[in-house]
């Protein structure tokens, strides 16, 4: 594999102009797992020019965070987002279950960094309705010990598959996704799929939303369903451990979905799946570990188990 720049992290080439959009939405980024591809959304985030920037839930995934798992790469990551907001993108953190940690600090504002748990647009194309969506998923609500648990064999699926990419790579073959091919057999998974997309439109439609946009289901998506109040058009922005896709907006072109893999500007770059990603950035995770730690513990005066 070519060397890599001093970063470790191939850059977006500067000579190449970014591209401008209203609006880019992504979710599921999953920072802290072996599953999360860092350097290509690092890569993406420097191949655009956003006025706005949502970040729909679980970009930091708290639930699996370790210490001893917290590359350079991941670290680069959140130092862009800040760099971005330093400079005059306005960004929506809006939390999502892996990262629901953060929902007892909801409506925080600090210069152009907001977080909350929705979000909503007006923007040139019908004003659009921005969450999560774990709200719709009936594991978390009734089994959230098991979809802890299911997220840990998710977890050990991505790792598996991000070594055999690693391995197609270098014999020149294509890539696959293991997690996707599983996901797409199994007709209770589809069936999931539909019933959270049909929840989404519904609940949106009664709200007098014409565009709802959800991430949780690592399913990129835009596709107009109808209502009983009309035509509401569901947006998924997908994830950054899978299928490596976002949303942008437009007035010229409305909502889009972006996919990394189909970027032939980003494909002249190896994919960073070697030994390198192993690397832990140990200051940096011990920081981190040590602010869930403050952020986990009971407010002053709360009840025992609560906080």
């Amino acid at each position: 594999m070519p060397a890599a720049p001093c970063e470790q992290t191939p850059a977006y080439p500067a000579a190449r102009k970014r591209r401008r959009v209203q609006v880019a939405v992504i979710s599921d980024v999953h920072l802290g797992t072996y599953g999360c591809h860092a350097a290509e959304l690092l890569r993406y985030l420097k191949s655009i020019r956003p006025q706005v920037l949502v970040l729909n839930g679980d970009i930091v995934d708290i639930w699996q965070f370790s210490k001893h798992y917290w590359p350079p790469a991941h670290m680069r990551v959140v130092r862009y987002l800040a760099g971005l907001a330093a400079k005059g993108t306005r960004i929506h953190y809006l939390t999502g279950n892996h990262d629901e940690l953060l929902r007892k600090f909801a409506d925080l504002k600090i210069g152009n960094f907001h977080l909350a748990n929705k979000l909503v647009l007006d923007l040139p194309h019908g004003r659009t309705w921005l969450f999560h969506g774990d709200v719709f998923d009936v594991t978390m609500r009734h089994s959230r010990w098991l979809a802890k648990l299911g997220g840990k064999g998710y977890d050990l699926l991505i790792l598996i598959n991000r070594l055999v990419n690693f391995l197609l790579y270098r014999l020149g073959r294509p890539r696959v996704a293991l997690s996707k091919m599983v996901k797409n057999r199994v007709k209770q998974a589809v069936s999931v799929v539909s019933n959270f997309e049909q929840t989404a439109i519904t609940i949106a439609a009664d709200q007098g939303y014409r565009y709802v946009a959800c991430g949780h289901i690592h399913q990129p998506e835009i596709k107009a369903l109808p209502t009983t109040r009309g035509v509401v058009t569901y947006l998924n922005s997908g994830d950054w451990v899978e299928n490596l896709t976002a949303l942008e907006y437009t007035s010229a072109a409305g909502w889009q979905l972006y996919h990394y893999h189909l970027d032939a500007r980003m494909q002249d770059v190896p994919p960073a799946d070697g030994p390198e990603e192993q690397v832990v950035d140990a200051d940096a995770a011990a920081l981190l570990q040590s602010l869930l730690h403050e952020m986990r513990a009971p407010e002053a005066g709360s009840p025992p188990g609560r906080g």
